[in-house]
Parts: structure tokens; sequence; C-alpha cells
């Protein structure tokens, strides 16, 4: 069988890896660790001005790991400057927060060609290379321009904005050129796909061929749709394990005769979070009886602190949950408890069992893996609601949830009541019914799916 080789933006030290709630770090590991083989990228450390050298190379169970260190204003430029000011805000359909410079987009590109040039000489002729998320787009052509003749796939965590949207990026059409070079472009959901046909098609750039597949610049390849998944057995009875060794009953003690209501997002302008406090601030107002009785436990890990965007929302996000608990909180009650650091993956599995409403609400969301992770830990007996975003990825599959517009703030505010006020039948049936598809379309089929397209 093929060799798998990953490249992505950020390889942790296995041996320091810290365990967070979704993402493509678990994805990722979990296609590693059952198929075999190499996962490079970033360290995450800077070798300051001086050349980062050979990567430095871990081996952990069936994989191994090629770490390698960025010079500071390749992290600068590369990283912060062109991936995280323009092409995640673009991809997120948020213009105004684009920030592009010439001297980013050629450190992006200079930095694509630098991880090229370190994976070649560790390629072997079968293995099968797969390209992870937007950090990267260039990556398959420069492999090919340095001779790589491997089949080499690309995924895209994030959405693919409309061309009204993407054609706004000064340099679209050589972003669009270097997807074109792999054999095979895989999106989240059917609404990328057909945006990033539309882009191709609208600048006269490619050929549909039919049934997925396109000519452009003299190549063939295909494009599908992978909706990422979970390994759904695993993390449910990771949080069956939670319950029974007492992980979380600290949390249960702490809420007692109170509902729990859970949000995990990372510190991101795209997940909503001030809307979320917003729509929890309304149901309370407009709810006397759950005042006192419902506490919104938000979670947010911190995110790319040096991009100004993200520093300047987390004091956002910490006023909003500050002024609501300072209006409605009693002495022995505080409506939202905002905690501002990951939190282990056991105990968060632990404290979605328990919570009545998973409330997860992206204004705009690639897939989003918390939605999914909130419904494979829920108890079959009697299972909590999730409360999602019709602009998450995960919307397209999961049917049991309850959908919201996230900008309609009365709207969520209604779902939230509705989820706790829920009877135990209709709760059940909804829940099934995603269990049912999470556990048929895990994290296993992803990565099965795609890589036998590929092939």
């Amino acid at each position: 069988m093929s060799r798998l080789v990953v490249i992505s933006n950020r390889v942790s030290s296995p041996s320091k890896r810290a365990v967070q709630a979704g993402g493509l770090a678990i994805a990722m590991q979990a296609a590693l660790s059952e198929h075999g083989g190499l996962w490079m990228g970033w360290s995450g450390k800077s070798s300051g001005a001086r050349d980062p050298g050979k990567p430095i190379f871990r081996e952990e169970g069936r994989v191994t790991y090629a770490l390698t260190d960025l010079r500071r204003a390749d992290i600068d430029e590369y990283y912060a400057g062109f991936a995280n000011s323009v092409l995640w805000p673009l991809c997120h359909y948020r213009l105004d927060l684009t920030d592009y410079a010439r001297k980013d987009m050629a450190g992006y590109f200079r930095v694509n060609r630098f991880f090229a040039q370190q994976l070649a000489p560790l390629l072997k002729p079968d293995d099968l290379v797969w390209v992870q998320d937007y950090h990267l787009i260039p990556m398959g052509s420069e492999l090919r321009h340095i001779g790589v003749k491997n089949r080499i796939g690309f995924f895209l965590h994030i959405p693919w904005p409309p061309p009204d949207v993407f054609f706004a990026l000064p340099v679209h059409e050589t972003i669009v050129r270097g997807l074109t070079a792999y054999d095979l472009v895989g999106f989240q959901t059917q609404f990328d796909a057909d945006n990033f046909a539309s882009c191709l098609e609208r600048e006269g750039i490619g050929r549909v061929l039919g049934d997925g597949w396109f000519e452009a610049y003299g190549h063939r390849f295909r494009v599908g749709v992978f909706p990422i998944g979970i390994d759904t057995a695993g993390f449910a009875q990771l949080a069956q394990n939670a319950v029974r060794s007492g992980s979380v009953r600290k949390i249960e003690e702490s809420f007692r005769n109170r509902d729990l209501i859970v949000g995990v997002d990372r510190l991101d302008y795209s997940k909503g979070l001030t809307h979320k406090i917003e729509a929890f601030d309304k149901f309370i107002a407009a709810n006397s009886a759950w005042q006192g009785r419902a506490t919104l436990l938000q979670i947010t890990p911190k995110s790319r602190s040096e991009v100004l965007q993200y520093a300047t929302m987390q004091r956002q996000v910490a006023e909003f949950a500050g002024r609501v608990n300072g209006q409605h909180g009693t002495p022995d009650w505080v409506p939202i408890r905002y905690v501002n650091r990951s939190i282990g993956q056991a105990t968060l599995a632990g404290i979605y069992r328990v919570a009545r409403v998973g409330l997860v609400t992206p204004i705009r969301d690639g897939m989003n893996l918390v939605a999914k992770e909130y419904v494979a830990a829920q108890r079959s007996e009697d299972p909590g609601v999730l409360v999602l975003s019709r602009f998450a990825g995960a919307a397209r599959e999961l049917d049991g949830a309850i959908l919201v517009n996230p900008y309609d703030i009365e709207a969520v505010a209604n779902a939230i009541a509705r989820s706790l006020s829920m009877s135990m039948e209709e709760r059940r049936k909804r829940w099934k019914q995603m269990m049912d598809h999470l556990l048929k379309h895990d994290i296993s089929k992803w990565c099965r799916d795609f890589l036998e397209a590929l092939r």
C-alpha cells in the first residue's frame, strides 16, 4: 500500500502536542495513525534571521514527523501576512478585513517553495502526497516545478467564496492556477466546489469535462466534495469514560441544579462570538424563568495573537461577557463563564456530555468539528440539543440540529429557549439521526474516500 505523506502549515512536536478539540491536527493524526507515513510542516518556532536548515525528524508509532523552523520574516509575511490577513478573511467573506501587501504575497510563495524543496528529497516514487489547507495552495505547482511526479491532492478545510468575493484578491488568478496543478482538489461542501468551478469558468481558466473533471493549463484534474468527519465512536467512548472516571465531577457539581449551555470556538471573527453572547443575553432577558438556572460556558482558546484583529477581538469578547454578567448576574449565579484557554480533549468530551445545549454559531465555517463532537458525546438515553449556524459546513450534514442564522440575534435566543424546553422524545429522534450519520461518515471514511479518489 502506498505511503501517505501529509504536508500542513503547522505540525506540533508529538511529545509536546496539546490535545485540543476539533481542527486539522486531530483529523490528520487519526488519518496518519491508520495509514502510516510522513507528516511535514512548520514546527511553530522561529529561527530568527538565520536559515532554518534541514527538518528535524521524530517518530511516533507509524508516523514520522518532519518539523522545520521558519525565519521571522517568513512567519510575518507568509503566516501572519498573506495567509491569515488576506486568504483567511477573504475565504470567510470578510473583504473589509483583508490587508493585502505585495511583500506578504512574495513571502507566501517563498515559503511554499521552501517547503517543496524540503519535502521533495523525502518522497518515494509511490507516495501519495496530501497537501492541507489555504496556507499551502501553491505547494502542488512548486512540487511539479522541481520534477515531482507523484499523485498530489489538496484539501481545503475552510470555505471557498464565490467569484465576486474571490476576484477582489489582486493575485486571484495565480492562486487559482496553483490549485489546477493538483490531481485532486477537495472541498468540504458542494457549495464550495461550485464556487471554485464558477471561478474557473468566469475567468476562462478551466474547461468543464463533466463528472467532477476539469482541464486547465493543459492539465486534467478532479474536484470533489469530502466532508471531514471525526473519530465518532472513539469520541463517544472518551466522553463516556470522562464521566465515569469522575474527571468532570467538579464541573457537574458547579452546575448543580443549573442547565449548561456550551460553546467551544477558537478566538476568531469567523466564529461569531459577540453575536453568540448577544443572543444569550437576549435569551436571559426574555426568559425570566431561566435566570439563575441557565449558564453559558464559553471556551475560547486564544488564536493568532500576533495578528492585530485577534488581539482586539480578545478584549471585545471579554468585555461583552463581562457586560452580560454585570447586568444579569447574582451573588450565586454567573450567566457566562468565559474560559480563554485550551481544555484537554477528555475533559471537553465530558463537558459536552453533561451540557443540555451545544451552541455552535459561526458566521462562516468550512465544516466545524465541534458540532460533530458535541453530538458524538451525548447520552443516547438523554441527549442534548445542537443549535447550529446554517453557515457552517456541518449544517449540510447534521439535519437533526436546530439551524439558525447567527446574524438574527433574536432567532438564536429563541432557539436556545426551544432547546432547553424540547421534549425527550424529540431530542432522542434528532440526536439519533445525526449520530447514525456521524458513525457512518467518520474520519476514516473521509480519509479513505479522498485517498481512493486520489489514487
